[in-house]
């Protein structure tokens, strides 16, 4: 029995292929961010989603913002929307599956808050730059930072199962966590959105940690031993390659 309390047993996964019902709690997760995006085209309702999201209101007391920002549909009214929830509901369902729901959520909403949190303070500390983007956290709201973090644990739950990337190229789910840092930058270079960029990353970078055996810390110190063992092959490879060997002729072969 794996001593893992999120339950990652083995590397091993198939993609989009959990057996059984959609999990409730997928189910009600799309429909909550469904809802909220569509309230927002509708004068009456559009305060609605606009409380709950990352915006200026953060910084004028409402500090739940940085728990319910995800949950709020985001974005123009198009297929890529529909399609966005197609994807949150594949990589949900499975991660939902092996962690179980009360490992879900706490990871989840643990994400979700650091994220948050970091985001705000990059943009607090650009409005006081006078450096702040007015496109702050459009790389995170909404089912953008929810897709984020599920494909994050996919990742990390199912490092061997292969993905068809962009339904062609075949890659390991692992290397989608790089990916996902990689969409995150160049995201960045067309919004400007710093403070969406260091959320989005952060999102990626705990969800991996949380879901290590022993947790947050002994990920870290699993990083920081992989550190000195790369710092101390390189410098023992740099020590082979300024050793000289010189051969002495004799009666015998002899090294120097």
């Amino acid at each position: 029995m794996s001593r893992d309390p999120w339950g990652r047993g083995g590397q091993g996964g198939t993609f989009g292929l959990a057996g059984g019902p959609p999990p409730q709690d997928i189910l009600v997760l799309l429909a909550v961010v469904f809802g909220t995006f569509v309230l927002q085209f509708f004068n009456a309702t559009a305060i609605i989603p606009a409380i709950f999201r990352l915006g200026p209101l953060l910084y004028r007391g409402a500090l739940w913002q940085v728990v319910t920002y995800p949950f709020c549909g985001f974005g123009p009214p198009s297929l890529w929307f529909l399609f966005s929830l197609l994807i949150l509901f594949w990589f949900g369902r499975d991660v939902f599956v092996r962690l179980g729901r009360k490992n879900f959520w706490s990871l989840l909403v643990q994400v979700v808050t650091a994220a948050g949190i970091a985001a705000a303070l990059i943009r607090g500390v650009g409005i006081l730059s006078g450096t702040a983007s007015p496109n702050a956290f459009v790389l995170m709201q909404g089912q953008y930072m929810l897709i984020t973090i599920m494909i994050a644990a996919f990742a990390t739950l199912y490092g061997q199962a292969t993905i068809l990337l962009f339904f062609v190229l075949p890659i390991k789910a692992r290397w989608f966590l790089g990916l996902e840092v990689l969409f995150a930058f160049m995201g960045f270079l067309s919004t400007k959105d710093f403070a969406g960029f260091v959320g989005l990353c952060v999102a990626v970078g705990l969800t991996w940690a949380l879901l290590q055996p022993g947790g947050v810390q002994r990920a870290l110190t699993n990083l920081q031993l992989r550190f000195r063992r790369r710092v101390t092959e390189a410098k023992l490879a740099r020590l082979k390659r300024k050793r000289k060997f010189n051969v002495i002729d004799g009666d015998g072969d002899w090294v120097n």
